[in-house]
């Protein structure tokens, strides 16, 4: 595909969040008109955008209006309606990643199926319809139950230990998961262009917040073997191949104590595992997703520093116009690069930035890390006190 840079080009993105902010900056650089389609009036893209079109990236009449501008279309969330993409793509609009991959990976227990029939190792699970289809599965506690549809950030995952656990389950279709013992987890950004060009960043080193479940910080790259290393890209990769997939995807893995890897879960568009990409690598998995969608030459993954990535949540028990605690503090420190998201209400648990961190030093890295995680967070801002 040869495309000329210039306006022209009109690139619709459907989602207007954080990710379609940060990947509408990256297209700056390469002069794309962007379209942009979100639910919410004051959504982060809306400012930046060159057209905005508020409305329901569920619905297909909506997206299909909103797709009729676009030369190239792609999502920066999996919660769109795929019909209205196919159909789009069936007219000769050009979609990616495929509303086929998109329709799947909407869907844990397709995904999970997707991994068993293709070889690609997982997890042992068990696809149940309801509530009643996990208690069932008693005599093999401990497990893990996801939802098959709609869970986000940790929404929609919940870790089953005891028996008294089994009476809050969700009453939905899901799937039961054995609960693996892992040494870590990590995630893997690898991207593919139309002629089968492959590129794939290191693995990064993924904490979890204990009560929200999402990403708490990261370390970039991960604390590996090269053996390791490569293992973990090369699974990455089969998973695109396998896939016939074009964009980025963030693949989440888990490292089992017998050294072998075993897929969690995958996303199909620019991911919070790669938000250190930005600083810390020659080409950010922004530029990245925006070469291969476009049918460019992908770009080099080489790190040029070790990083960290700290996410910017909403502090418990606050709900309102957003301010942020200990911002100053942080700033004073050397080799620290905040992204503020534009979210103007904060909510418990709520991304609202994230902060990358720079430094030769994996020690020192890691101390001003975790001094970020503790301090920095959102809160309502009649909280913060006047300078």
């Amino acid at each position: 595909m040869q495309q000329a840079f210039y306006r022209d080009l009109r690139l619709g993105i459907l989602g207007g969040g954080q990710l379609g902010r940060m990947l509408i900056q990256a297209a700056i650089d390469y002069n794309v008109h962007i379209r942009v389609l979100d639910p919410g009036a004051d959504a982060p893209c809306r400012p930046y955008a060159h057209t905005f079109v508020q409305g329901s990236l569920r619905d297909y009449n909506t997206v299909m209006a909103f797709g009729q501008d676009c030369d190239v279309i792609t999502i920066e969330i999996e919660h769109v309606n795929t019909e209205a993409l196919a159909a789009l793509q069936a007219a000769g609009k050009q979609v990616f990643p495929d509303p086929a991959v998109i329709r799947m990976i909407q869907d844990k227990r397709l995904q999970k199926q997707f991994y068993q029939a293709h070889g690609l190792p997982t997890a042992a699970f068990t696809l149940t319809d309801d509530r009643a289809a996990v208690a069932a599965l008693r005599d093999r506690l401990p497990l893990v139950h996801k939802l098959g549809r709609e869970g986000y950030d940790g929404r929609g995952v919940q870790v089953l230990r005891t028996e008294q656990d089994l009476n809050t389950t969700f009453d939905a279709p899901g799937l039961v998961e054995e609960l693996v013992p892992f040494v870590k987890e990590v995630a893997i950004l690898a991207a593919r262009n139309p002629a089968g060009q492959t590129a794939v960043f290191d693995p990064v080193e993924m904490m979890f917040h204990p009560e929200a479940n999402l990403v708490e910080y990261l370390f970039a790259p991960a604390d590996l073997s090269p053996a390791l290393a490569d293992s973990a890209r090369t699974l990455a990769l089969r998973l695109l191949e396998a896939l016939d997939y074009v964009g980025i995807m963030a693949v989440e893995m888990f490292l089992t104590p017998d050294g072998t890897w075993l897929i969690n879960e995958a996303a199909p568009r620019p991911h919070n595992s790669g938000h250190h990409t930005i600083r810390a690598c020659d080409t950010s998995q922004y530029e990245q997703h925006l070469r291969a969608i476009l049918g460019l030459p992908l770009g080099s993954t080489r790190q040029h520093t070790p990083a960290a990535m700290v996410n910017i949540l909403g502090a418990p028990g606050h709900t309102g116009p957003a301010a942020y605690a200990y911002l100053r503090e942080v700033l004073e420190m050397e080799g620290v690069y905040p992204h503020l998201y534009g979210k103007t209400e904060t909510k418990p648990f709520r991304k609202m930035g994230h902060v990358t961190l720079l430094d030769p030093d994996p020690l020192q890295l890691r101390a001003r890390a975790l001094f970020v995680k503790d301090h920095l967070q959102a809160i309502v801002a009649s909280e913060l006190p006047l300078p």
